[in-house]
This record gives C-alpha cells, structure tokens and sequence, in this order.
C-alpha cells in the first residue's frame, strides 16, 4: 500500500471511529434525557392525600328507630382518634333514620337507611353528600357488582303484626341513583354475596338462600340451607359459608360448595337453640368470626368441626376485622345510649375502646 493509500485508509478509519464516538454520544444523552423524563414523570405523579377520609374505619351506628340519630363514626386507628358524627360534621344536617350498613365503590359511599326508606350517598374521601337514591323499602345490606350496578336487600310488606310478603332485592343503578329492577326472594333477606356472576341471598325469616343470575338479574336456583340464614362470606378455597340461627333447631355454619352443584355441609354449633348472629372472615379468608349465643367464636375454614369454646364472652350488636391486621371490632351498645367499638386480637386479648354513637352494628375497612 503506498503512502497515498495509506493516509486515505487512515483517515477512513479516524472518520468510522470519531462516527461511532458520537453515534455512542447520542445514545447516551438519548437515554438520559428518557430516564430524566421518567424520573420528572415519576415526581410529578400525583401521590397527594384524595381526601381526609381516604383510610381508616367506618363505623355504622344504627342509632334508636324511629328517632332519626343515625351516624357514621369515623376512626383513624393510626392515632386512635374518632369523630363520632362524621356525617352531621361534614354536611350539618342529620344522616336520617336507622343506618343498616355502608358500602364503598370507587369514590362514592352508600348509606342504607331503613328507617328512612333511602341510600345517602356521600363522597367517599370528603363525606360530602353528592345525592339520594329512593323508592326503596327497609334497604338492608348492600354489594356492588361493578361501579355502575349494585344490590340491595329489602325487607317489604310491613304490617302491623309483622311481615307479610316475600322480601327482594332491588337492582342499583349507580350511575344515576336509582332502582332499575326489583327481584323477590325469600322473606327478610339479610346479608349478600358476589361470586362468579352469581348473587347469593340469605333470606333470614325462612331456610333457603337464594341465587341470582347476575347477567338476567333473576332467581335461578334456591338452596335450603336450614332455619335463619343470615350472612355470608367466601373463603380463600372459594367456598361460600353461610351463618344460621332460628328458634327451633340448632345453629350452623353451613358450607356451600358453588363448584360441586352447591354441595352443602353442616357444622352444628353449640348450646341450645339461638338467633344467628354476625358473621365475618379474617384477611387471609381462612378463619372465621361470628357471634352466636352472646359469644364470639373463630374456626378454622379447614375444621371438621364447630369449635366449643369462644374467644370472647360477649354479646357484639357488629363485628367486623381488619383484613390487613386481623384485629377484632365489636359494636357494644343499646338503643339509648352512645355505644362502643371495642378492638380485641384475633386470640381474643383486649386492646381498647372508644366511645361512638348509638347502635354500632357494622364496620367497614379501607
């Protein structure tokens, strides 16, 4: 190669190289300026509180039929500080009659009011009341299939020496608080529960819990489940369990298998013949909690049967725990006094209490 090459050649290969220095220059600053933005996009994503009320417990007093004293207390357990009339702090103005239970669905909450014959609904990290949903009768308990339907249990046909008629479920429409559909079921149906497009109904003044297609929002099947069927959960094996009392055989807790043409099978409780009481499951729904006989209990999903001996020798109004720290929440109280919620471990030790409205019968986590 003579000189003359040889300098092209190495003008050539200074030219490549200076080339592939700046085409790595680029991709550097390339990829600093992505990871700047995304780290710029990281900060500026908003992280900021959605409401004073965005975590904490919910407490649903019931308050004196008939006297318009409902209320929702609220609980910060973080500082054990609460605010006893959340609702009349917030909108100055009475809740209404008879608070049954609270549910929550994106950023709205829903009160059912028996008394009152009305769901309040209410933002659910302010509390600000945002509308009403009407024509209902005794609105009892409340699932939300999705952020545009949910249902409600209804107790109807009221008359002067009890309930005549067939209870119902009324179908929500969320998006414009109203009812768009009413479906009969059972007599007094109570507690309720979603699982694999099937709506399960604990019809409470009767023996059957009621199934309903969630796609035709009608009666599809009916399970006799034995006397006073009042609540329901599902556990981590996806078993539906059901707790039942009435007045003239034994308490169970039943298991519903929805997999095995709803196979059901019986756990007798203990003691003479009593009204079921609360019923709820733990975070890793594996054990359950329920009230029966002025006792609380807890037993294993994997159990072959009922156990004995309670945790707790009190008679809870509601009962709820925590799915994130398993503790306990009883409702203590009567129909003329502001009440209690009482916090205990999961082995039944006492931790504290505060003192809330009249009537605390339900909780609610978030």
């Amino acid at each position: 190669m003579g000189p003359a090459a040889l300098n092209q050649f190495f003008y050539s290969l200074n030219f490549t190289m200076n080339l592939t220095q700046l085409k790595k220059h680029f991709l550097y600053a390339l990829l600093g300026s992505t990871l700047l933005t995304t780290a710029c996009d990281s900060d500026n994503e908003d992280n900021s509180p959605k409401g004073a009320y965005e975590h904490g417990v919910f407490i649903t007093n019931e308050g004196a039929f008939g006297h318009g004293n409902a209320e929702i207390s609220y609980l910060l357990p973080q500082t054990k500080t609460v605010q006893p009339e959340l609702f009349k702090q917030v909108n100055n103005r009475p809740l209404g009659d008879a608070a049954q239970s609270i549910m929550f669905v994106e950023d709205k909450a829903y009160i059912a009011l028996n008394g009152s014959n009305r769901i309040e609904v209410v933002n659910a990290y302010s509390f600000a009341s945002t509308g009403v949903i009407n024509g209902l009768e005794i609105p009892r308990y409340m699932v939300a299939l999705n952020s545009r339907k949910a249902y409600v249990t209804e107790y109807v046909g009221y008359e002067f020496f009890g309930y005549t008629g067939p209870g119902r479920v009324s179908v929500l429409d969320l998006t414009t608080n109203t009812v768009s559909k009413t479906i009969d079921v059972g007599k007094l149906p109570e507690g309720l529960l979603l699982h694999n497009g099937k709506l399960y109904v604990a019809n409470s003044d009767g023996n059957t819990v009621s199934v309903i297609n969630t796609t035709t929002d009608a009666v599809e099947t009916t399970l006799t489940v034995g006397e006073g069927p009042k609540f329901l959960v599902l556990d981590a094996n996806q078993k539906i369990w059901v707790l039942r009392g009435g007045y003239s055989e034994a308490g169970a807790l039943v298991k519903i298998d929805p997999v095995n043409n709803h196979a059901i099978t019986s756990y007798t409780l203990p003691g003479e013949s009593l009204g079921a009481g609360q019923l709820t499951i733990n975070g890793a729904k594996n054990t359950l909690y329920y009230s029966y006989g002025g006792r609380i209990y807890s037993m294993s999903t994997t159990a072959t049967a009922a156990p004995t001996a309670p945790i707790i020798r009190r008679d809870p109004y509601g009962l709820g725990i925590d799915p994130e720290t398993n503790v306990l929440y009883l409702g203590i109280g009567d129909f003329s006094s502001n009440g209690w919620a009482i916090r205990y471990q999961p082995s039944g030790t006492v931790i504290d209490s505060f003192q809330v409205r009249i009537a605390p019968n339900g909780f609610s986590f978030r």
